[in-house]
């Protein structure tokens, strides 16, 4: 009769971290899905082509953690992380990006995002990264920190100061503006006045220069 001594016990299954993969551009979303899915311990649950799709197959799926492209179509990754967190305020959900613009990175985070990175950043980073918000970190760039750390909540734009960006951008004038968004002229001059001081401009066209480089307009 066999004792089983000598028989090594069987190591327990590493725990998978279930992804949910969204980007606009196929080569990069068939990339990512298939680096993650060679780790041990990860698993593509679903991939998005689409802002809309994701939160759509994020409430199908409910995975752990989010990896998100900033940009994309029918919604914008700023929308999806609040939509997502609308669900669950404790999703986790990094974003992913070719861009590097404070605005972009500042309403990302604002909206809930636990983790920042560079689309050429290396995929170790990204693995590791994905592992440290799965555990419950908050993962960004020492000098992604301190550009957010720098900024003050008296220099962000409300919403309603960037849909007035918005229309000025697209040549509208004060009173154009204000039908758009229900609000009188007067109102639009104060938010125009407002956000001059914030951008630190002096005219529309520096003030739509300075939006576009801070990625204003893509929110």
């Amino acid at each position: 009769m066999k004792t089983g001594r000598g028989t090594k016990p069987k190591a327990a299954k590493r725990e998978q971290i279930r992804l949910l993969v969204a980007d606009d551009h196929a080569l990069i979303l068939e990339g990512l899905a298939a680096a993650i899915g060679r780790q041990e311990d990860m698993r593509v649950v679903a991939r998005a082509r689409n802002g809309r799709e994701a939160v759509d197959l994020w409430e199908m799926h409910r995975p752990d953690v989010t990896l998100l492209d900033l940009r994309m179509p029918k919604l914008n990754g700023i929308g999806v992380i609040r939509a997502i967190r609308d669900e669950d305020a404790a999703a986790r959900v990094i974003v992913q990006t070719t861009y590097d613009t404070d605005e972009e990175v500042y309403q990302a985070i604002r909206a809930g995002a636990r983790a920042y990175l560079l689309k050429d950043a290396p995929l170790q980073e990204l693995l590791d990264c994905i592992r440290k918000v799965h555990a419950g970190e908050i993962c960004l760039p020492l000098t992604l920190g301190a550009r957010l750390a720098a900024r003050t909540s008296s220099d962000a734009l409300t919403s309603r100061e960037i849909d007035v960006l918005k229309l000025l951008a697209k040549g509208r004038s004060n009173k154009e503006i204000g039908s758009n968004l229900f609000v009188s002229e007067s109102t639009v001059k104060s938010h125009v006045r407002s956000m001059f001081t914030k951008l630190h401009v002096m005219s529309r066209t520096e003030a739509i220069a300075t939006a576009n480089q801070r990625g204003l307009l893509q929110l």
